[in-house]
């Protein structure tokens, strides 16, 4: 992070110097703290010039004003005040993180007039603050000047409310979000050369610190049980595969546990269908599901959710050597059922079936929940802004669908039938691993869902989310993070006790 914050929520605070942070709601005349920041009535005056009127994230930036205990005060509207949502909070937080620039300490008052600011919203404010302040900048050996404070120093945020105790309690499950986050960025914006399956796995172990029991399969291992998929793609690259699997038991040991599974192709280069060279370096990003399957299991464990989780993560690498799995070739799942490889470039459905089958077959889970940076043809379908959902349940479908409208995650349902199932029957194999280019991410998930049997399953196809996604006050960095958040609110909402 370019930027870092230390976080204290008070009653009542006055600065002393630095930035003063006031909120204005677009039907108010005044805005939250401007008796102790702005004693000669600046922000009016200054709101009248620039015709300022509150209008939802606009802004209002005065320096060194008249009379102010403060060294700067910066004004950030609301809008409707009676129309804010939670994610609004998160955006409001991230709109003022970007306007700070290189200062030591702030001073928000959050209690803005006409707004109902409960200790949740003060916390999401907090948490969109911190978001939008990640960069991923650990390579760059020069910084620009006003990328950090020379001292490396946290900025000291006082959070000034009326809800302070509601407001520590619910920032304590804030900051674990955050930490989720941030891991599953740092992961998808590290290089390949860094990061290979190994130095992932190593990652993921670490949740052991938090309580997370962590298992990982070596290749040996996996050949024993038949994991022929997923070892296929892993043939061509001379680093080994790696199976890890996380559990959290913060639930009854009765509670049959949610399992959440994850794409992990290190590196994608196609295999011998390589891809075209352009834009090539971003599929470092090809284990974008591994990434939020991981922040999602330390969300859990760091917030002590009162859920039993699994997080499995299939970690491979998939490259053109000699070794090279080829067009034609059949291989045999963990499942039994064989696959003829049509194309080497539809490997994460190679690795996620056998991940899939180990996961229902070892933990029969009440339900699976799959995320893959898998096709382009989804974003053909929905560009950037959704991710796809598949599932052959429509009661996950519906509390996924919600979580994502919650946490602006937007996820958009697409069909799956009988009719796609047959676009990847063989002849030669029980399936083939692509169906051809029309319906490519349908054909995708319809592969998928011959590896789960009758268990609820969902699969969010996050290509056009996960990386290169548009960015917005909530986040800067091309690794976004997405589905951490997403689906820790789904844990939280239907299956926490």
């Amino acid at each position: 992070m370019s930027m870092k914050f230390e976080f204290t929520f008070a009653k009542s605070h006055k600065p002393s110097g630095g930035v003063a942070v006031l909120l204005k709601s677009a039907g108010a005349s005044v805005a939250a703290g401007a008796d102790v920041a702005d004693p000669e009535n600046v922000v009016a005056r200054a709101a009248k010039i620039k015709k300022f009127t509150g209008k939802a994230f606009s802004s209002l930036d005065i320096v060194a004003p008249h009379g102010s205990p403060a060294d700067r005060i910066v004004v950030l509207g609301l809008g409707d005040a009676d129309a804010l949502t939670d994610h609004d909070w998160l955006k409001a937080g991230g709109a003022v993180a970007a306007k700070l620039g290189s200062v030591d300490k702030v001073t928000v008052f959050i209690d803005a007039p006409d707004a109902n600011v409960t200790g949740k919203a003060a916390a999401d404010f907090a948490l969109g603050m911190e978001m939008n302040a990640y960069a991923f900048d650990s390579y760059k050996t020069k910084k620009a000047d006003d990328d950090a404070k020379p001292s490396g120093k946290p900025t000291k945020v006082t959070i000034v409310t009326g809800t302070v105790i509601a407001a520590k309690k619910a920032f304590t499950a804030a900051q674990a979000v955050a930490e989720g986050v941030f891991l599953a960025r740092d992961l998808v914006n590290e290089p390949a050369n860094v990061l290979g399956p190994v130095e992932f796995a190593a990652k993921a172990k670490e949740l052991e610190k938090l309580g997370v029991e962590v298992e990982i399969l070596t290749e040996k291992e996996m050949k024993k049980l038949g994991m022929g998929a997923l070892l296929g793609v892993a043939q061509g690259s001379s680093r080994p595969p790696r199976l890890v699997i996380m559990q959290w038991k913060g639930g009854k040991s009765k509670d049959r546990p949610l399992a959440f599974v994850g794409k992990g192709v290190v590196f994608d280069s196609g295999g011998i269908s390589i891809k075209p060279a352009a834009g090539m370096e971003e599929m470092k990003g090809d284990m974008g599901g591994a990434a939020a399957v991981t922040g999602l299991m330390h969300v859990l464990a760091a917030r002590e959710a009162k859920v039993n989780a699994i997080g499995i993560i299939g970690l491979v690498e998939n490259m053109p050597d000699g070794s090279a799995q080829r067009p034609g070739d059949i291989v045999t799942s963990m499942s039994g059922q064989t696959i003829e490889v049509i194309n080497t470039d539809a490997e994460g459905r190679l690795v996620l079936c056998d991940a899939l089958w180990y996961c229902n077959d070892r933990f029969k889970p009440q339900a699976i929940i799959d995320l893959a940076t898998l096709t382009g043809a989804i974003m053909v379908a929905l560009a950037t802004h959704h991710a796809g959902l598949f599932s052959n349940d429509d009661r996950l479908a519906g509390q996924l669908l919600a979580a994502g409208i919650a946490t602006h995650e937007p996820l958009w349902r697409m069909p799956l039938g009988r009719e796609y199932d047959k676009m990847i029957d063989s002849k030669f194999a029980d399936m083939k691993n692509t169906g051809g280019r029309h319906g490519g991410a349908v054909t995708a998930a319809q592969f998928l869902k011959r590896f789960v049997k009758d268990t609820p399953w969902a699969h969010l196809d996050i290509a056009g989310t996960a990386m290169g996604a548009p960015t917005d006050e909530v986040n800067q960095s091309w690794g976004s993070g997405f589905g951490v958040r997403l689906l820790d609110e789904l844990v939280r909402a239907s299956y926490e006790a």
